[in-house]
């Protein structure tokens, strides 16, 4: 069966199989090209660097990442929305567990920085919750504050809880690292204001 991709899509394809299944590190322009059957020097004709590879790749992921969060709110209440959202991170995290620790948990030239790329809508992780909590302070389940702050600290709330399942630090099925989780972000939301 012909495999009727472009070079490009191809190379990405491989360059996100290294990245989840070895970790970064096995992101190679040589072990990339090899694998999808071009020279080391012709990958260069699609990505001139290592970095613009994986910028490619992961910005893909971002959108990724986006669908998990809307599936997972969708259809809910304003009240249960953020937690929900969160929920998909959650997916996302235990799905591409390697993926995840690269885009959110490690040093990268070109990851977005708090505040300016942020309060200019250039994180696509980050927009969908700032634009639930906006929603959210405008209905008055929370308090009127800074968006993007109250933003970040919810998603960094959850990151933490996140980064320290996936280092093993519960003894908990992910079903009970869940709703752990969960209760967790309801006790956050309250204190910023959300009603019970």
């Amino acid at each position: 069966m012909k495999d009727n991709r472009k070079t490009s899509e191809k190379i990405a394809d491989v360059a996100l199989h290294l990245l989840e299944e070895e970790g970064p590190a096995a992101v190679s322009m040589r072990r990339v090209a090899k694998a999808v059957g071009i020279t080391p020097m012709a990958i260069y004709n699609h990505f001139p660097s290592r970095e613009a590879l994986l910028k490619k790749v992961t910005d893909a992921e971002f959108q990724k990442l986006c669908d998990f969060f809307e599936a997972r709110q969708k259809g809910k209440p304003l009240e249960q929305r953020l937690v929900y959202l969160v929920d998909g991170y959650l997916d996302y995290a235990l799905a591409r567990p390697r993926v995840f620790d690269y885009v959110f948990s490690k040093p990268r030239a070109n990851a977005r920085r708090f505040p300016k790329d942020f309060r200019t809508r250039q994180s696509p992780t980050l927009n969908p919750i700032a634009d639930t909590v906006a929603e959210a302070m405008k209905a008055g389940l929370l308090r009127k504050d800074d968006v993007w702050e109250v933003a970040l600290e919810f998603w960094a709330h959850a990151h933490g809880y996140i980064t320290l399942y996936r280092a093993e630090r519960f003894t908990l099925s992910d079903h009970q690292f869940r709703l752990l989780l969960r209760r967790s972000l309801k006790r956050l939301l309250q204190g910023l204001g959300a009603k019970p």
